[in-house]
């Protein structure tokens, strides 16, 4: 009998000892959360009249600063001269036309692309019109080990490599609900966000050792919502933020500037894309419906503009610079961009197909074509290669 007291007794003594573990457990936990609770609200209330007076007081002395550097450098550009540029996707668009600035102004080149036909024209282009030595690699970005060869192959020729030039990329012209197979939309991903990441990582050692720069082609679609290009559109976001971390990573060490066309002459802009079944084609009709009444600029003025701000040392450039506009009223207006775009490029008005778009209609009515579209693009002569 003794036994079993004194065994009820010990049960009692760790059942009360379990009780009050578990109470100071739960006191703790619950303070725990009421702390984070607190903080929270605190932050809730101190983080807006903080963010606004910081910004009051701090951001007009450092857009002087920069106004001030932008005036400098605008007079001391940096000297590309001599200097090794790498670029990829050089064989037509704004990576030709890349090619031919850097050229003119003396840098040595190293062209990449898939197509050699192309690539061995723009390579003799460049070295008429001043570059002392270039030469092509066909590589496929979306290839690491391609990656890696490029970079290797250029480094081994020049000895060195100053400026990387991220700009190859593809499109997608579909919903999502219209892809036959999801998966053969991944190129989009593969050449425009995962070609960026490869050659960046095989670049860096060798652009760290000369103090180099990186010029990354992302894109307008990045934060503006435009049917039918949602893989696109995540590809140059993610691009956009992969890169910000970057400048954080690399430091002084490595300058990047980041590129924020809107429609630019170019295969793109010629209706090359990725149809629902991830076939390469050329759609002008499709094209039409997409870009509709934006103005298409001229690529020759983008890709001057760029290098000539690359080496003025700016971080962004958005060509043509109204397209900066339309971040201010995706951030404060987001609702009316995405109204806008659906009206324009979803919504369809008469004719018996789903191409017939309000935005198409209105600009085969009014003729805006050979208003807003360089003729190069007006032409639909090219290979869905």
């Amino acid at each position: 009998m003794h036994y079993f007291d004194h065994l009820l007794q010990s049960f009692n003594s760790l059942s009360h000892r379990y009780l009050l573990h578990f109470t100071l457990l739960l006191i703790t936990h619950n303070k725990e959360n009421l702390a984070m609770d607190l903080l929270n609200s605190f932050l809730n209330l101190v983080a807006p009249p903080f963010t606004f007076f910081s910004i009051l007081f701090f951001l007009p002395p450092w857009i002087f600063f920069k106004f001030c550097t932008r005036i400098f450098h605008s007079f001391f550009p940096e000297d590309i001269s001599g200097k090794v540029v790498l670029i990829t996707g050089a064989s037509s668009g704004i990576g030709e036309h890349l090619a031919y600035e850097y050229a003119s102004r003396g840098a040595r080149l190293a062209l990449c692309a898939r197509r050699e036909d192309r690539l061995r024209q723009v390579v003799d282009r460049c070295l008429q019109i001043g570059s002392p030595d270039a030469i092509f690699i066909c590589a496929d970005v979306s290839n690491a080990y391609d990656c890696k060869r490029m970079v290797d192959q250029t480094v081994h020729h020049f000895k060195g490599l100053d400026h990387l030039v991220n700009n190859a990329g593809i499109s997608q012209v579909c919903t999502l609900e219209e892809a036959d197979d999801i998966t053969n939309l991944r190129p989009v991903m593969d050449v425009n966000f995962w070609g960026s990441v490869y050659t960046t990582k095989f670049a860096a050692p060798h652009l760290r050792n000369c103090g180099g720069r990186i010029t990354v082609l992302s894109s307008a679609a990045s934060w503006i919502p435009a049917p039918r290009m949602s893989i696109y559109s995540a590809s140059k976001a993610a691009l956009e933020q992969f890169y910000e971390t970057m400048k954080i990573e690399f430091g002084s060490n490595v300058k990047i500037t980041t590129v924020t066309p809107g429609f630019i002459e170019s295969e793109l802009t010629q209706g090359k894309f990725l149809s629902h079944e991830g076939k390469m084609v050329v759609d002008p009709i499709t094209r039409d419906m997409q870009v509709n009444l934006s103005p298409v600029g001229k690529v020759e003025g983008t890709a001057r503009a760029i290098v000539k701000q690359t080496l003025r040392g700016e971080c962004y450039v958005t060509e043509p610079s109204w397209i900066k506009m339309s971040y201010v009223w995706k951030v404060l207006w987001p609702e009316a961009v995405e109204w806008v775009n659906r009206l324009m490029c979803m919504t369809t008005i008469g004719g018996e197909t789903h191409h017939e778009t309000i935005g198409k209609r209105i600009m085969d009515m009014v003729g805006g074509k050979s208003i807003l579209y360089p003729a190069s693009i007006r032409s639909s002569e090219m290979k869905s290669e």
